[in-house]
């Protein structure tokens, strides 16, 4: 017998409360303050799953995106990242409106209409390289915060990485609002969808490579300066103003990574 949804739910809620740092006396208030700013509760359950997390990325992440980068010559990987980008496109356009960024809707529009037409289905950014129109990112995590939803405790996700509830929800519902997702069944539409999805994870890890790999080599403590800078970056990207670049860092999902073109 299975057992029931209450229980595992149950089951999960313990060993999160077995995970939780304990929290400073009142009577220390720097270590108090120094516990919220870093908005990690449930910091030993996390750096539990982030050693999971960097198990996997070692034994196989790592190797087959620099094998990737070794292997596919850096125009073809460009082309891949392209057309990743522009399949990102429907997504970003909504996340665009929903913030009330009618401009950048615009310049969202415009390159997906020219680069998966004049640019072979995304293969060549067209739209910025002959009419100057960049990409950028927008997600619902972003939407979210923008409406005014809190972040929530931090969370690290395995193979995901560092992310929060408001993020996860957010991750969750650009996935369903993809309309590429939806479209077709069929082995050839699986085998296209799973495709996809196997692009992005490898795109996104090499992307990283040298920031990730700069990380562990200059931090003392890899967990903590990730912590920082994805949640620096998540708020930039929530407080961002129109025209203004995304900045770097590292995001919730794969398709994110460093911010500096659209997809990234």
């Amino acid at each position: 017998m299975s057992p029931s949804p209450l229980l595992v739910a149950l089951s999960l809620v313990a060993v999160l409360a077995t995970g939780c740092a304990t929290r400073p006396p009142a009577g220390d208030p720097e270590a108090l303050a120094e516990f919220r700013e870093t908005n990690d509760p449930a910091e030993p359950f996390n750096r539990a799953m982030y050693d999971v997390h960097q198990g996997l990325d070692r034994a196989v992440l790592r190797p087959v995106a620099r094998g990737y980068r070794t292997v596919v010559p850096q125009p073809v990987r460009t082309g891949v990242r392209n057309v990743l980008g522009n399949l990102r496109s429907p997504v970003i356009l909504l996340n665009d409106m929903l913030q009330g960024e009618p401009r950048r809707a615009g310049d969202t529009l415009g390159r997906f209409v020219i680069n998966s037409t004049l640019g072979l289905g995304g293969i060549f950014d067209v739209a910025k390289s002959h009419f100057g129109v960049p990409g950028h990112t927008a997600d619902f995590g972003q939407t979210l915060g923008r409406w005014g939803v809190g972040e929530g405790p931090y969370l690290f996700v395995p193979v995901l990485g560092p992310s929060n509830p408001r993020d996860l929800l957010g991750f969750g519902a650009g996935v369903a609002a993809d309309p590429f997702f939806w479209v077709g069944q069929g082995a050839v539409v699986d085998g296209l969808a799973w495709g996809r999805v196997g692009a992005t994870v490898v795109d996104t890890r090499e992307d990283l490579l040298d920031p990730l790999d700069e990380l562990e080599r200059s931090s003392l403590d890899p967990y903590a300066t990730l912590r920082s800078v994805y949640r620096q970056r998540r708020r930039a990207m929530i407080e961002l103003r129109p025209g203004a670049e995304a900045p770097a860092g590292y995001g919730t999902g794969f398709g994110i990574g460093t911010g500096q073109d659209q997809g990234r």
